[in-house]
């Protein structure tokens, strides 16, 4: 057993990999029902086991820059094509779902409006993505991005499922004021801070990451500074 086993044994042993995923994807069930048309914004290759609701629902369809998106078999219906560009009818969607996707949105306010355009009244959306307050985001936001590149490789992921960041629609002031823009209404920002992910490498990084982690959970005065941010919106019924 390796050390970094040992300390996620010691002080994580309910984590499991991936553990964020398992979060959002309680979140999304919430919102779901066998009659749902769903809609997954970067759906991509499907790598991520969690995001995978096709049976679940009633139709699942996904949009990715990727073409992979074409060759998803979790999805009943893949696209290839931009989040702010969706090529689909008004009013088509039960809910619609982004896992780490809006970190990556040079125009957040337009792929926003296409998701209310899309949703049926009374729709929902639900987002996980890095809250650009954790110290993640700042490094990564002064970081060439084959750094990402390199640490994602150290983390298991391919360099081609690394893509460019930019964090436009990364805290609650500005989800809150492009919802406000875009006709969505926010009904939850959550803040979470699990298992330090991206320190898990040694003994030094992810003794750091476990005192940030005590210190961020200590007191909600620190919420601001926790990695995930999972933000709950809908369109108004009416």
């Amino acid at each position: 057993m390796t050390l970094v086993s040992r300390m996620d044994q010691k002080f994580y042993p309910n984590f499991a990999d991936n553990w964020d995923d398992l979060l959002f994807r309680q979140r999304i069930e919430s919102h779901l029902s066998s009659d749902s048309v769903v809609l997954d914004v970067g759906a991509g290759a499907g790598i991520v086991e969690a995001m995978h609701f096709r049976g679940q629902v009633a139709k699942m369809c996904g949009i990715d820059l990727d073409p992979r998106v074409l060759e998803n078999e979790k999805l009943d219906e893949g696209k290839v094509a931009n989040a702010s560009e969706i090529p689909y009818d008004d009013a088509t969607f039960d809910v619609v779902f982004a896992d780490n996707v809006m970190e990556h949105l040079d125009n957040p306010m337009a792929t926003f409006g296409e998701i209310y355009r899309v949703l049926k009244p009374g729709g929902v959306l639900l987002f996980k993505t890095p809250n650009r307050s954790h110290y993640m985001p700042l490094i990564a936001r002064v970081t060439p991005h084959r750094f990402h590149q390199f640490v994602n490789r150290l983390r298991g992921r391919d360099a081609e499922d690394t893509f460019p960041t930019l964090y436009r629609a990364n805290s609650k002031t500005q989800v809150a004021a492009i919802a406000a823009a875009s006709g969505l209404e926010l009904d939850q920002v959550e803040l979470v801070e699990g298992r330090p992910e991206y320190l898990r490498m040694s003994f030094v990084t992810y003794s750091l990451g476990l005192m940030y982690e005590r210190l961020v959970n200590a007191s909600d005065t620190f919420a601001r500074f926790r990695i995930l941010l999972i933000a709950v919106l809908h369109k108004p019924a009416s």
